[in-house]
């Protein structure tokens, strides 16, 4: 019987080009590449057949004829493998179910002593609720695997427990997303926070340099000098800062701290503050001191509560406002990103012989960085709940059986067979 003719495929020039540059890359699996040079053999202008194809290719015609067609029935899509749906369930859906509940709660709940989850811990409630032993301990581990549930971890979680958490961190967000614009205009953004428990640490052994083939060699063992608190005020617009250098973090050392950041950074007709709740940061020495820098009314004795000192501070009518953090979110101040420079460029590998010459090095640190490296930081967070769209392990796991891109620049086979999927996405 006569063999029917394949069908021809034709070309473009970008198509090709994409072909090509998908058979080179050194990432492409092997599998890929095989599928592309035979669509690129089925395309070239002497029409070679399947036959002869799969001889050059070293592969069966047959193959050949599959991904030819199926390349001219879905483009690029068509080489990738076809889902397959597998065999059937043996596990009833109710057995699932069970499976799923118990470790959806916590030990305690299920009568168990342990405080945490494991495998063999699930498999045993399990059992014992179902009053079986047919199912086994690898079919449970899979069940939870297929929904990407991992009852045997933790992670610590914060919850706010301000009732305005939204609009305090819309507030300082659109504070940062417009200061810029505000410093030209005569108004100046400010960040306040304290680093405590820096430690003067003296390395017992000099720190050895690194060498061709050999790390940077430091003593574990150290020498402590006592703890330095650093205050710090940050221009948003500029990145420039303001600071003070002490021994502890009072209401005293907070109190000597303003002034100086108000003399140090440029003058401006407005002043944003932005820190968080520490008491210190609204003792009535601050009320105070707002009250006579923006020549207001002082009365003490309506200010003796931290819910009207606050409010007093961040009256909108003052000169100077106050925006005081949510609770539990300290993060929204960019005082912290100056922090984790200090931490890394300054603090990590540090040895110091004494207290003084740490106050010196500090000191020279903090003026070399206003001088060459201050600027205004990224800030991407627009104040608005961002929430988790796919499971970390559930994109690995997508991108190893080829349906998902899951690094942040995904490889070239990845970019035209699969479409990436977002990490993230807003809330609605």
């Amino acid at each position: 019987m006569p063999m029917p003719f394949a069908p021809p495929i034709i070309l473009s020039q970008n198509a090709r080009t994409e072909l090509q540059a998908f058979v080179r890359a050194s990432s492409t699996p092997q599998s890929l590449s095989l599928r592309a040079r035979i669509v690129l053999r089925a395309a070239a202008t002497d029409t070679q057949t399947n036959l002869h194809i799969g001889r050059a290719l070293g592969c069966c015609n047959h193959t050949v004829g599959k991904w030819r067609r199926r390349y001219l029935a879905l483009g690029f899509a068509g080489l990738q493998d076809a889902l397959r749906p597998g065999r059937p369930r043996t596990i009833a859906s109710a057995t699932r179910g069970q499976v799923l509940s118990v470790a959806s709660t916590l030990p305690h709940d299920q009568e168990r002593t342990v405080t945490r989850w494991t495998l063999d811990e699930i498999v045993a409630t399990v059992l014992d609720a179902l009053h079986t032993d047919t199912i086994r301990r690898s079919s449970i581990w899979r069940i939870l695997h297929d929904i990407d549930l991992k009852p045997h971890k933790s992670e610590y979680w914060l919850n706010s427990h301000d009732a305005d958490f939204d609009a305090k961190a819309h507030t300082i967000c659109q504070l940062y997303a417009h200061a810029i614009e505000a410093s030209q205009q005569g108004r100046l953004v400010m960040c306040c926070d304290e680093k405590t428990g820096m430690q003067v640490l003296e390395r017992k052994t000099p720190t050895k340099p690194a060498q061709p083939g050999r790390r940077e060699r430091r003593e574990h063992e150290y020498i402590r000098h006592g703890t330095r608190v650093l205050i710090n005020s940050l221009a948003v617009a500029t990145g420039h800062i303001a600071w003070t250098l002490g021994t502890t973090r009072k209401a005293t050392d907070f109190m000597a701290h303003l002034p100086r950041a108000y003399q140090t950074l440029p003058h401006m007709e407005r002043y944003d503050w932005v820190m968080d709740n520490l008491n210190t940061h609204w003792s009535l020495d601050v009320c105070r001191l707002v009250a006579r820098w923006c020549k207001v009314p002082f009365d003490p004795a309506t200010l003796t509560k931290g819910v009207q000192r606050r409010a007093f501070l961040g009256d909108p009518r003052h000169r100077h406002v106050f925006h005081f953090t949510p609770k539990h979110g300290s993060w929204l101040n960019q005082a912290e990103l100056f922090f984790s420079v200090v931490h890394r460029r300054f603090l990590a590998r540090g040895s110091f012989p004494s207290a003084k010459d740490f106050e010196r090095r500090l000191e020279r640190f903090l003026k070399d960085y206003n001088i060459r490296h201050a600027h205004p930081y990224r800030w991407t967070y627009t104040g608005e709940p961002v929430v988790r769209d796919t499971p970390f392990s559930r994109t690995r796991r997508q991108q190893c059986q080829g349906r998902a891109c899951f690094s942040p620049r995904p490889k070239l086979f990845e970019r035209l067979l699969y479409a990436p999927r977002p990490y993230r996405r807003h809330a609605a």
